[in-house]
């Protein structure tokens, strides 16, 4: 049986909805292919000693793996006719192996601008050290 994948409306939504959590766990495995699919060989997010070297306890995610994380928490949210306008955010505490990523948000305005259904929506993705990452983002809905 076929997954059936389901798209969020504009019409359906609400300034001050929440979106579902997401919970990521964080793996060695996910830090070193993350690093390695975006092309960032520096040494801190393979090699432990490296990491320990430069003050870290481990290995740690790179920026462009916690992007592909916001963005996939977003698409998972609006569906496949949803359309990531804009994506802004900041790093906090690192992501290291062995701990889970809690994403939450909340739709911050809903409004139409040139003929689009537009959303903004404010994120956080926390693990056990505190929040990895901070933004807000932008999303075209049908």
């Amino acid at each position: 049986m076929k997954a059936k994948l389901m798209t969020i409306k504009f019409a359906n939504i609400k300034e001050g909805d929440d979106l579902p959590d997401l919970e990521i766990p964080i793996t060695a495995k996910g830090i070193v292919t993350g690093a390695l699919a975006s092309q960032d060989y520096q040494d801190v997010h393979h090699d432990k000693d490296a990491a320990v070297k430069a003050g870290m306890p481990n290995i740690f995610m790179n920026i462009l793996t916690t992007n592909g994380h916001a963005s996939r928490y977003l698409t998972d949210w609006c569906g496949p006719s949803g359309r990531i306008k804009n994506v802004d955010f900041r790093l906090g505490a690192p992501n290291l192996p062995g701990d889970t990523m809690v994403f939450k948000a909340e739709i911050t305005k809903k409004y139409n601008e040139g003929g689009e259904n537009l959303v903004d929506i404010t994120f956080k993705g926390k693990n056990g050290m505190g929040y990895h990452v901070a933004g807000t983002a932008t999303v075209n809905l049908p």
